[in-house]
């Protein structure tokens, strides 16, 4: 049953609400999301023609609207005044969860900043999914989106994590797949890859190896079909010295990746094995 739109002004502000939906498996979904999705008064969604074919395989009737990166500034105040109204509001993407490389973050900011409430409902992510059966490490993990869609810019993306002490997980479509590939093979040739392909379809595959392995392999299809996750493991410990030089050295190859000096040093202290305070001492030269 739908929920509608409270509209007496002693009535509470509805609650929009962040449903993960399937990546690819219908069956793949909570029984939390099909019956807030029934309940709500709109669905806010990427694209309303891939949203209707969900919503009508559970038989959910709902009002939709669409939300995506080109309107969802304007979009995002008509939502809110929706809320204001006292409408819940679902807001779901094309597959998985909502705001990871999907449309979705100003809408939240919005509702936050009219003090709205957002509430998560959890479940599909392509990057937990392809993680929790790459065979690579998953105590420490980076997603970093796509990868930029020029070489250049990729392999100064992939420079960055020459030296990440954690599995790093990006996204990349079929068309430019091979081309990504390529460039990690030149930037990190010796770095054990895993290609997550079509995750939870007919399809599905896991390819395991290097950048080489796994572009020779694809190479020799006749079509590189399917959208897939990328992840990167983690790099080898260096076994370089400790010293001031080396510490400083590392900490500049974190911040030059984009982290603050705080993480950075938090990062040194992890590939060195000590504790941040013995960093910063030999940065500072302190005794």
């Amino acid at each position: 049953m739908n929920c509608p739109a409270r509209r007496y002004p002693w009535s509470l502000p509805g609650t929009l609400f962040i449903i993960a939906t399937p990546i690819g498996n219908l069956e793949d979904i909570t029984y939390r999301a099909v019956r807030i999705l029934g309940q709500c008064a709109l669905v806010a969604c990427e694209d309303t023609r891939q949203t209707k074919k969900l919503l009508d395989h559970y038989e959910i009737r709902v009002a939709t609207c669409s939300l995506y990166e080109q309107n969802e500034q304007d979009r995002s105040a008509e939502v809110c005044a929706r809320l204001e109204e006292g409408a819940d509001v679902a807001l779901v993407s094309d597959a998985g969860t909502p705001l990871i490389s999907d449309p979705g973050y100003r809408l939240v900011t919005e509702a936050l900043r009219r003090k709205l409430a957002v509430v998560p409902v959890p479940g599909p992510s392509a990057v937990t999914a392809a993680l929790s059966a790459a065979g690579l490490a998953t105590d420490r993990f980076c997603f970093r989106g796509f990868l930029p869609p020029r070489s250049a810019g990729r392999r100064k993306e992939l420079e960055s994590q020459k030296h990440s002490d954690a599995t790093t997980i990006y996204y990349e479509s079929p068309h430019r797949i091979l081309d990504a590939l390529a460039d990690l093979a030149a930037v990190l040739p010796e770095r054990n890859v895993v290609l997550a392909r079509e995750l939870t379809k007919i399809h599905e595959e896991f390819l395991r190896g290097t950048a080489e392995q796994l572009r020779s392999v694809l190479e020799k299809r006749p079509a590189v079909l399917g959208e897939f996750t990328l992840l990167i493991g983690k790099a080898e410990p260096t076994g370089a010295p400790m010293t001031a030089e080396t510490v400083a050295a590392a900490v500049e190859r974190y911040e030059s990746g984009g982290m603050s000096r705080m993480d950075a040093m938090k990062a040194a202290a992890r590939e060195f094995g000590v504790s941040k305070s013995v960093v910063y001492r030999h940065l500072t030269g302190a005794s």
